[in-house]
């Protein structure tokens, strides 16, 4: 069992009962955010790219928790020295504690020179979950889908930085996940969507349920098909 809490916009995470992971924590600035960062506990911390609405409250987050964070070697730069670090890069996999983490393609421009953006499948719970960070629609995401089995994916449906609500619905097909959350939309005007829409679009042209969840809700993820 693991329970997805999202804090808005693209912050979630994940904790399997003993190990939480957090994700991409733009905390502070975040009109949808809700929890700040000073009260959040987590023992990693996992940043896609270096865009302030992903990075966000990192540092602050893993000097307060003792945590270590994972990324792509030029975002650890960034963060500094005195943080714990777990240096990844696109396509190594690193084992855990709690499972294993995965470095996947991300199609986005990364915020911090040198760096590139990146997605990660991880392995907890009995699970395995793929975010996408902020990304385009790529091909390459077909062999995402037939190397890892996918439970769920979280990918992002706001248009205009990221996929919209038709791409982000190929995606579905392309991963064969058999379970979708939708993030990184409503946060601003110009990335609102009609997350119902997606919805509908997704479940009727790919084998995945959609699973919308509001900032504020945890959502329990299992391995049960006929999950609401």
């Amino acid at each position: 069992m693991v329970n997805f809490s999202y804090y808005g916009h693209a912050a979630f995470l994940l904790d399997d009962g003993k190990y939480k992971l957090l994700f991409d924590p733009f905390l502070t600035g975040n009109p949808k955010a809700t929890i700040k960062s000073g009260d959040v506990v987590c023992d990693y911390v996992l940043v896609s790219h270096a865009h302030g609405d992903h990075i966000g409250d990192a540092d602050h987050i893993v000097m307060n928790n003792n945590a270590a964070v994972i990324a792509i070697p030029e975002i650890l730069d960034v963060c500094g020295e005195n943080v714990k670090q777990i240096p990844m890069n696109i396509g190594g996999s690193v084992n855990l504690p709690f499972g294993k983490v995965r470095m996947v393609f991300a199609q986005h421009s990364s915020g911090v020179t040198g760096g590139i953006a990146c997605g990660f499948v991880v392995y907890i719970g009995g699970l395995v979950i793929y975010y996408a960070g902020d990304t385009a629609l790529f091909s390459d995401m077909k062999l995402i889908g037939q190397k890892d089995n996918l439970d769920y994916a979280i990918l992002p449906i706001g248009d205009n930085y990221t996929m919209g609500l038709e791409d982000a619905a190929l995606a579905a097909q392309l991963l064969n996940a058999r379970h979708v959350i939708p993030v990184h939309y409503d946060t601003w005007p110009i990335i609102e969507q009609d997350v119902e829409q997606y919805k509908k679009l997704t479940e009727s042209t790919s084998r995945a349920r959609v699973h919308i969840v509001k900032p504020g809700e945890t959502m329990e993820l299992t391995l049960n098909d006929a999950q609401a």
